[in-house]
Order: structure tokens, then sequence, then C-alpha cells
């Protein structure tokens, strides 16, 4: 059997079932090498307070970019403290992201999608290729209706650029799921969200959205939304 038709039965065999039951089913099999990859938003909040629940020992891993606005640094430590865990912080090469503002700008990504993913290779993919290097399992806080770049997404997939399982216990949650679990859990979550701020990433390249507007409205603003991606679920 090759990667993708085992990836494929076991989306067959999880598709239905619930986050819980997905986290519980992969948590246990694969020790120390599965991890969740937290943006810190609120689905990887959830997806942290249940994973605990499960293995108290879970791992968790974060990407600093060395951009983010304050609150995230402020939510890595509250979190930390509510689970009494350490999630792990992966940190961009230096010499990537010195080379990038040496040759384009401090603030290059403004000026063209080329730019604005080539920053993003060095302060996001590379620590993630880093961190994955050290699994067999990512999971990620992926739900469909997040984006038009999302819509197709599986609860458990191949991730054919990376080498390895892919699962999102969340695929098939609403918005409102995800906040029914925050509230009822008492979930610690970034205060910005209450600001406007429905997702959250690089602090120059986030605003809040206006009413009516799609949740990733404000990543990326200045760009079309077939290219708002970081590279991270490149499809």
């Amino acid at each position: 059997m090759t990667n993708e038709e085992l990836a494929q039965q076991l989306n067959d065999e999880l598709k239905n079932a619930t986050p819980e039951e997905i986290l519980q089913y992969f948590l246990p099999k694969h020790g120390n090498r599965i991890a969740l990859a937290s943006s810190l938003g609120l689905e990887d909040q959830v997806l942290t307070a249940m994973a605990v629940k499960i293995k108290k020992d879970a791992r968790v891993f974060t990407i600093d970019t060395g951009r983010l606005f304050p609150e995230c640094y402020q939510l890595i430590d509250r979190t930390n403290d509510k689970y009494d865990i350490k999630i792990e912080v992966y940190s961009p090469d230096h010499t990537g992201v010195e080379t990038y503002v040496r040759e384009h700008g401090v603030n290059a990504f403004y000026q063209s999608v080329e730019l604005r993913k080539a920053c993003c290779r060095c302060r996001k993919i590379e620590p993630l290729l880093r961190a994955l290097s050290t699994l067999d399992v990512w999971i990620c806080g992926l739900r469909a209706s997040q984006a038009v770049t999302r819509t197709n997404i599986d609860v458990v997939e191949w991730d054919s650029n990376n080498g390895l399982i892919k699962v999102n216990p969340l695929a098939k949650w609403s918005e409102e799921d995800v906040w029914r679990y925050i509230k009822d859990n008492h979930v610690p979550y970034n205060k910005l969200h209450d600001q406007g701020f429905p997702s959250i990433g690089c602090q120059p390249c986030t605003r809040a959205i206006q009413p009516g507007e799609e949740i990733r409205a404000g990543r990326w603003w200045w760009e079309d939304p077939e290219h708002k991606e970081c590279g991270l679920h490149k499809r």
C-alpha cells in the first residue's frame, strides 16, 4: 500500500469521527513523532486543549517569525501555564532573514506576491521544515470553510510536499463550533480575536476585517484570495 493509499484509507475510516476520536487514534500510536503545528489561532488552541487531555506530553510547536503581535507571545505563556506544558518554539535561521532584508528591504513583501512568499519561506517555511523533520505525522487546525484554498481538505491527507501524514481533525467544523468549544472549555485565546482579527499572522501582514468579509480577508489583504497561503499548507 502506498502512502497516498494509506492516507485515503485512514480518511475513509475517520472522516465521520469527532476531533477527539481522531486525536485519540493518532496520538498514542506515534509517540514523539507526532505533533500539533500551532499557529496560536482559535483552531489550534482548541486542538491543544484536546490533545493534552488525551496525552499529557503531546508535542505542540509554533513558529516565531520574529514579526508576531505581542499578544501572540502572551498567548504562548498563558497556554503553557493553563495546561502545564511547554510549547516548542522554532525560530527562522538568521542568515536567511538577514539576506532577505539586505537584498529586498524590511517590508519588501508588500511589493509583490513573489517577494511576500520569499519572506514567508525564510521566516515560516524554513523553521517549519526543521520541525517536520522530527515527525511522521503532523496535526493542523485547518477547516474547509476557512478559505477558498482549503475547501477540499480531508481529515487525513498524505502531504507529498513534506513526506508525512497530515491530520486535520477540525476539517468539518464551523467557526461557531470552534467558538463554542473555546467558551465551554475556557480555552485561552488571542485577545486580538475580540478586536476583529479572526485570522492572525505576522503583524505587518494582518489587519482586522470588516463586517461581511471572509475570515482570512485580513491576511495579506493586498493580494487576491487565491494567493493567500504562505506555503505551510501547499496543495
